[in-house]
């Protein structure tokens, strides 16, 4: 996992050295923050929730954020135990020191482990459950999430590996939600509430 870890690392390196200007750090450090324990999805399908006509979106994005709570931030991360990149080399530290900044720009550093990235399965469950009922709002809710997990590479959160395990696994419980709702709405009840 060593000879990984740095491969991705050089590569974030590199993603930085390419792309690094004043916007990207400002505009990523904000849009990174909507992810913060899954916050703005969270939101999200709690409104959905609320009114009838989009009531089945938020039960599937309720459904699909708590299976990425359960396996990724409780089964896999802890199982898996990957260290930052930030963590595992300097470069990536001062990268990320020198991003920091202060108020709404302010970084934290994680204290859970890298793989995967927990931001990018909770975006990817939330827009993927959206696109499945409503197409253009859902690609909003995709182009935002890419922007998400885009912004975990160049904050040097994660490496590559765990933003693309990320996507799949959001992607992943997103469809299962939406086959469990599917088939709870004809088997149940549910369909007298939404």
């Amino acid at each position: 996992m060593d000879a990984i870890n740095i491969f991705e690392a050089g590569m974030l390196e590199g993603l930085n050295t390419a792309l690094r200007c004043d916007f990207l750090d400002r505009f990523l450090a904000l849009i990174t923050h909507l992810a913060d324990s899954g916050i703005f999805w969270i939101i999200l399908a709690v409104v959905l929730l609320i009114f009838r006509k989009t009531r089945k979106i938020g039960i599937t994005m309720a459904i699909a954020l708590t299976l990425g709570l359960i396996f990724c931030n409780g089964i896999i991360k802890p199982l898996v135990g990957r260290i930052r990149p930030y963590d595992l080399s300097s470069a990536l530290a001062a990268i990320r020191e020198s991003i920091s900044g202060e108020g709404l720009f302010a970084l934290k550093v994680e204290s859970d482990a890298s793989f995967p990235s927990g931001h990018t399965v909770a975006s990817f469950e939330g827009a993927v459950a959206l696109f499945a009922y409503n197409k253009k709002w859902g690609i909003a809710a995709i182009v935002l999430a890419v922007i998400i997990a885009f912004s975990r590479l160049y904050l040097c959160f994660h490496y590559p590996s765990d933003v693309i395990f990320g996507m799949i696994m959001g992607i992943g419980f997103a469809i299962a939600a939406y086959f469990l709702v599917k088939f709870l709405l004809k088997k149940t009840k549910l369909s007298k509430i939404c």
